[in-house]
């Protein structure tokens, strides 16, 4: 399997919800650093923290409308976004959509390393509106 076919599993588990697949996808060693930069290591804990972000966003997706590669790191770009659960109204005010970047290392046939770069400020902001109520 290609780097970028690994790659495009990984989307495909992220989309689908598929914890256990995205744990499958992992490297042991795996990185993950978000958007603001902090960064979380080891497979068993991000299967953890996939499963939890899930509770927070259970229909969180990823879109995908452009790549680049080289041997090892595969550069991608679209948008993430979701529906945060925790809403005390009633509205659609509760969903986001954001432009994103990922980078992605591909090592052995699995994903060693992902990173996101996003403005998370929409979502924030969601937040904080709905912890003020």
């Amino acid at each position: 399997m290609t780097n970028k076919e690994i790659v495009s599993n990984f989307i495909k588990a992220i989309n689908d919800h598929d914890v256990e697949q995205i744990y499958n996808l992992m490297s042991d060693d795996h990185t993950f650093i978000d958007g603001y930069g902090d960064k979380y290591s080891g497979r068993k804990e991000m299967k953890e923290g996939w499963a939890n972000y899930y509770k927070l966003f259970p229909d969180y997706y990823i879109e995908i409308t452009d790549y680049t590669e080289n041997e090892t790191i595969i550069g991608l770009f679209g948008y993430a976004g979701g529906t945060y659960k925790n809403i005390k109204d009633n509205s659609n005010s509760n969903y986001w959509k954001t432009t994103a970047a990922w980078k992605a290392i591909v090592e052995n046939g699995k994903v060693k390393y992902w990173q996101v770069f996003c403005d998370y400020n929409r979502l924030l902001a969601i937040i904080d509106k709905n912890q003020a109520v």
